[in-house]
Order: C-alpha cells, then sequence, then structure tokens
C-alpha cells in the first residue's frame, strides 16, 4: 500500500501554508515566470495560467496521491496573499525521508518566509509524519538557496558535480541551460531542536478534507 501525505494546513505567526487551490492560479503563474525562478527551475519558459492550472489540478494531486510528494501553497496570514511554494518529492516512505525545495515570489524577498515555511514542513514532518531525514539540494551558485538551508540548522553533506542545470539570459532575450554542481543538505530531527522555540506560536496543523 502506497503512502501519502495528508492535505495539511500549517500555520505559523505570519505564513498559512495550505494545499494549491484554482484561485491560486495568476499570482503561482506570475511567481513562476520571475527571472530568479526561472534561472534556479525547469519550469516551462513563459509559464502560463494554463500550465498553472494543469499544476494545481493534476500534477500536485497526482503526486500526493501516488505517494511521491505535496505541494504547499505559501500565504501571507493577514492578507492570504500567496508569497511562496513548498514542494516536498522523491520521497521514500520505507526510509522516512523526502527532498524539499522552496521558491519565494519576488514581491515577497527579504522578508524571511522561505526560512519560515521550510522549518514549518520540516517540524511537521518529523513531528506529526515521523520522518527521519528531509534532503535540499541547492545549486552552487544559488546562495540566497543556501543561506535558507544553513538558517534552518542544515547540514552540508557534499558536492553532486556537474549534477544541475541552471538558466541564464543569452543575447536576444531567450535562455540557455548551464550545467553547475548540486550542494546536498540534510537536516534530522535533531538539528531543529533549537529551532522549536521560533514557531512556539504556530497555530499548529489542520488537515483539510480531500480536495481534488
Amino acid at each position: 500500500m502506497t503512502s501519502t501525505f495528508p492535505n495539511i494546513s500549517i500555520s505559523t505567526e505570519r505564513l498559512v501554508l495550505r494545499p494549491l487551490d484554482t484561485d491560486d492560479v495568476p499570482a503561482l503563474a506570475e511567481m513562476m515566470n520571475d527571472e530568479q525562478v526561472a534561472a534556479w527551475t525547469d519550469v516551462p519558459r513563459p509559464f502560463t495560467e494554463e500550465a498553472a492550472r494543469t499544476w494545481i489540478t493534476e500534477y500536485a494531486p497526482a503526486e500526493r496521491s501516488a505517494g511521491n510528494g505535496l505541494d504547499l501553497a505559501v500565504t501571507e496570514f493577514l492578507t492570504q496573499r500567496l508569497v511562496g511554494l513548498i514542494q516536498l518529492t522523491r520521497t521514500n516512505w520505507h526510509v522516512r525521508s523526502t527532498e524539499m525545495s522552496y521558491i519565494v515570489a519576488p514581491w515577497a524577498r527579504g522578508e524571511g518566509y522561505a526560512s519560515e515555511a521550510a522549518l514549518a514542513t520540516a517540524q511537521w514532518l518529523f513531528g506529526d509524519q515521523k520522518f527521519e531525514r528531509v534532503e535540499l539540494r541547492t545549486a552552487a551558485d544559488n546562495t540566497a538557496s543556501q543561506q535558507v538551508a544553513q538558517k534552518i540548522g542544515c547540514i552540508s553533506e557534499g558536492v553532486l558535480r556537474n549534477a544541475c542545470i541552471a538558466h541564464v539570459r543569452v543575447e536576444g532575450g531567450g535562455w540557455s541551460d548551464v550545467r553547475t554542481d548540486f550542494i546536498v543538505w540534510s537536516l534530522l530531527p535533531e538539528d531543529i531542536e533549537g529551532a522549536d522555540g521560533q514557531l512556539a506560536d504556530t497555530g499548529g496543523f489542520t488537515r483539510y478534507p480531500d480536495w481534488n
């Protein structure tokens, strides 16, 4: 029997992490069309609202149902504005391990949202889901992503040489692929023991009914 993540809402002092909804289509498309997102991810370029709708209504539910992972919209508690995305992939239910990545919208950068959302997700994985390992992979030149990994307590385990494809703008406005290294990070339950107080005022976890 395949294990799957529940539909979950995770609340912190400033954020609510919840399942993606079709109301997120315009903001998700705008976020994924940002230059930095295009540079460090393999999403289609340009990223259309049709692609956003397909992601929300087909890809994300299928990945969750298959036990592969979970996509969570990161929204501001007060404004309900979409400010980012947390994605869990390559989940191994026997090992109780998953890979986490995060994206922050250009209109929300510099607020510490990525680390707050990532730490809350890790605490939920270790506490509620009894996971034993969270893995992150950051491109060698993506210093912002590396800073988030360090901030939440991740330990750098090594380098996967030439394992990442990033993207750069070329003359004429197009994009070109460039190869670079992946830095591999891990987070174990004991790594975030000192960070528990940072989210002491969280609203906890709320399970959603099936939404797909």
